[in-house]
């Protein structure tokens, strides 16, 4: 895993440096994506609270599409993560980790999950922060319910070519840049 931590560290500092504030037109694909995709009841939609230099996903309460969507941050406990509702102007708490979450409440089955990551290759695999969060989240979600969108969220700078992928590893369904979506 040694070669996995030295991605973390080059593309954290890469995000760092080469940050910017996304517009609304970075969730066009996604609405896109969502309309075409009309044989899945997409109505409650996972986000993450950006920190980190991550894209800023808060942005999607900007957009009145989304106005008729519900949405759910994940909360973690010890190895295990869940998504609780949460309205953009909630009250949040912070994790051990640092990581603003809502109060917790009914765990919800997302229908799309908007993934963070460090870095995506062109397989659509992700590099996460290493704790393994998502990938066991997924893991267990998927083999449950298979009509679940993964959708990972980066700056398109943030693309390798071929990541170091483990066993536990989940593959994404898509990925969206700044450039677009990666199907």
């Amino acid at each position: 895993m040694l070669k996995k931590d030295s991605f973390r560290k080059k593309y954290f500092l890469k995000r760092k440096k080469n940050y910017f504030q996304i517009n609304d037109k970075f969730f066009l694909p996604l609405i896109k994506l969502i309309k075409k995709n009309t044989n899945l009841k997409i109505v409650n939609i996972s986000i993450y609270y950006p920190s980190l230099y991550e894209v800023n996903i808060l942005k999607i309460f900007e957009i009145e599409y989304f106005g008729r969507f519900s949405f759910f941050l994940p909360i973690v406990e010890k190895n295990d993560m869940s998504f609780h509702k949460w309205d953009k102007n909630d009250v949040l708490f912070v994790n051990k980790y640092g990581i603003p979450e809502p109060k917790k409440s009914v765990n919800v089955i997302p229908s799309l999950i908007l993934v963070p990551l460090l870095a995506f290759d062109e397989d659509k695999n992700r590099l996460g922060y290493g704790k393994g969060f998502y990938d066991r989240y997924l893991t267990k979600l998927i083999k449950r319910y298979k009509k679940i969108l993964t959708v990972g969220v980066a700056f398109s700078f943030q693309r390798y070519h071929k990541l170091p992928v483990s066993k536990n590893d989940v593959r994404l369904d898509f990925i969206l840049t700044d450039k677009g979506l990666i199907e």
